[in-house]
């Protein structure tokens, strides 16, 4: 049972549409996930200007997924780690690194991600210097945090709506 549908392009608010076709024209598909943020315009246009200013981050398409999959493996959002696993895979990810970034293994990006959205971004010293001494710049360390602040809007809205998993099943 979905709780918030997930609109139509036909059903969706003027202000909404003009993004919606587009992310229909740059993916082939319009994801229940952004379909049900449509509802609010300024929602739905706000994260799709951090997702586009985040592609032009210093973190890699494959490095954002990492991030991605830690903090929805951590927020417990099922559509987000489907969408993230399938993305991942696209990014050059195998199933068993993705299974190691949902459990915060993988790398540095992976463990911090993890941290802050557990943490709600209360990091200890020792969690912070673990990170630089991992080769992490503070440039980057603010770059996991606008990913996993973008990643949570993502999450909560997704588990609060029960968003339909449009996209193929994750390993779970």
């Amino acid at each position: 049972m979905t709780r918030i549908t997930a609109l139509t392009l036909d059903q969706a608010p003027a202000g909404s549409r003009a993004a919606l076709e587009n992310v229909q024209k740059n993916y082939g598909f319009i994801p229940n996930g952004i379909k049900t943020l449509a509802h609010a315009p300024a929602a739905l246009n706000g994260y799709l200007a951090l997702a586009q200013a985040m592609g032009k981050s210093s973190l890699s398409a494959a490095e954002r997924e990492v991030v991605a999959l830690a903090t929805s493996e951590v927020n417990g959002c099922d559509y987000c780690i489907a969408a993230h696993s399938f993305l991942g895979e696209k990014a050059g990810l195998s199933k068993d690194a993705i299974g190691q970034a949902r459990s915060g293994e993988l790398s540095a990006l992976a463990t911090l991600a993890r941290q802050i959205t557990e943490s709600r971004g209360h990091l200890t010293d020792d969690q912070l210097a673990a990170a630089h001494d991992a080769g992490l710049t503070d440039s980057r360390i603010v770059e996991v945090v606008a990913q996993v602040a973008q990643l949570t809007l993502t999450n909560y809205l997704n588990n609060l709506a029960v968003t339909e998993v449009d996209f193929p099943p994750s390993a779970r």
